[in-house]
């Protein structure tokens, strides 16, 4: 008999019924989009028994020492193929899926995983003589596409997982992200001259400076021989127009990984499209939310870097029509207006809130700039419910600081009531957004 999909359980009942933490479950949303729940009228989260099996079907991945990620593929992998993993589960409640057995051609220790493994412990341990031999050990025996993407990437995304867990510090991502940028630097300067005669520019819009992915896709177009122009991190608007001019750009690669540099990248792609250039873009928001690919007037690359590439290939020989990009509407427009105008004030009266010790100086200014910069976005974007996979970080940052349980929620009401004070009924978009959290 089929799982109902039908929306039928709170968040409560998923962590009681699974006995997974939420901050768990609202990461795995938030970084790899499984389970993928409803919305009530007011904004909730609900969940389909479908949903709890398939968090179920996770957690027993994981316990056959499957990460997270490699789980999340394994489920995408099935869907692709056109088979229901959770139905494949109930007919073989007994037998391991072939797709979940260590290959039989390598040693356990020499294969992509295990060596993700070592090269992420050595990282935690701040070895590096331990990390560089684990990547040398993956170069010598596998494609330098596979290990920058089975090492590399996955072993970073791993180790951001754990950083939101609280199982990994800041010093220990940061070791680690030095030590992947620098191989990848290594590779880009031993790739060969370009051998085709298209251009393509590649760099991240502003306000974001998380380049791990735009760097290792220009690794990997420049080993398919095309000319690259790689710009970087927080490139200016005025940047990417001068070059493309300058270069007469065949394509322009943007990368966007949070809610903020969405609406950078938007903006970006927008003037880029209006002065002629041909827009592609990829990142881990439009995989968070989906729905943010039809704000972009330019082509989304995948969710996969594989699939990244095979896209930019199709679309050099073809480049398609641009859909139509919505304007954002009436009250989204006042609402932005509005809250841009009045921010300071806002953020005035939230500090007169805070009184001498109740929140430190620095954690306030920090919350409250990544409050307004995340609000201004979704209100560019149109979709105030965007924040929802935003707060998760304003909650994580008041926890690692050790305050209080309820501080966030202390912090949102004092939000809500400044909002109600200095912008009226255009702020109430963004009150009614609140009160949603809260509840």
């Amino acid at each position: 008999m089929p799982i109902s999909k039908a929306p039928a359980f709170n968040l409560k009942v998923v962590l009681r019924e699974t006995g997974l933490a939420a901050d768990t479950l609202r990461a795995w949303e938030r970084r790899y989009g499984l389970p993928v729940p409803q919305r009530s009228p007011g904004g909730h989260r609900l969940y389909s028994q479908y949903d709890i099996e398939t968090v179920k079907w996770l957690m027993a991945r994981q316990n056959e020492g499957l990460s997270i990620s490699r789980a999340v593929e394994l489920w995408k992998e099935e869907l692709a193929q056109g088979r229901d993993p959770l139905a494949d589960a109930q007919s073989q409640p007994a037998t391991r899926s072939p797709s979940f057995q260590q290959p039989i051609f390598l040693p356990p220790e020499t294969n992509i995983d295990s060596i993700r493994s070592h090269w992420l412990a050595a990282c935690l341990n701040f070895n590096e003589s331990a990390a560089e031999q684990a990547l040398n050990q993956a170069f010598s025996m596998y494609p330098v596409e596979t290990v920058c993407v089975d090492v590399l990437q996955r072993g970073m995304s791993e180790l951001g997982l754990l950083w939101y867990e609280g199982r990994a510090s800041v010093q220990q991502e940061h070791f680690a992200s030095g030590l992947a940028m620098r191989r990848l630097d290594a590779l880009l300067a031993a790739a060969p001259p370009p051998m085709r005669n298209q251009t393509i520019l590649v760099g991240c819009p502003p306000e974001e400076w998380h380049n791990f992915s735009a760097l290792m896709l220009t690794l990997f177009l420049r080993r398919r021989g095309l000319n690259v122009i790689y710009l970087g991190a927080n490139v200016p608007i005025s940047r990417f127009q001068e070059t493309v001019s300058a270069v007469n750009a065949d394509l322009v690669l943007l990368a966007a990984h949070h809610l903020v540099s969405a609406a950078t990248l938007r903006q970006t792609a927008l003037q880029l499209s209006a002065q002629g250039a041909r827009v592609v873009y990829g990142g881990r928001i439009f995989n968070v939310h989906p729905a943010l690919q039809g704000s972009i007037p330019g082509h989304f690359l995948g969710e996969r870097l594989d699939i990244s590439i095979e896209t930019i290939e199709r679309i050099l020989l073809n480049y398609p029509d641009v859909p139509s990009v919505p304007a954002l509407s009436q009250e989204y427009f006042e609402a932005l207006r509005v809250f841009m105008l009045k921010r300071p004030l806002v953020e005035a009266s939230l500090n007169q809130h805070y009184q001498v010790g109740e929140m430190p100086p620095d954690y306030l200014e920090t919350a409250n700039r990544y409050m307004g910069n995340n609000i201004t976005a979704a209100l560019q974007l149109g979709n105030i419910t965007y924040l929802d996979s935003e707060i998760e970080w304003l909650v994580h940052m008041l926890k690692s600081h050790n305050q209080p349980a309820d501080s966030v929620s202390v912090y949102l009401s004092h939000y809500a009531n400044a909002l109600r004070q200095h912008l009226g009924e255009p702020g109430s978009l963004i009150v009614h957004w609140i009160q949603s959290t809260l509840e």
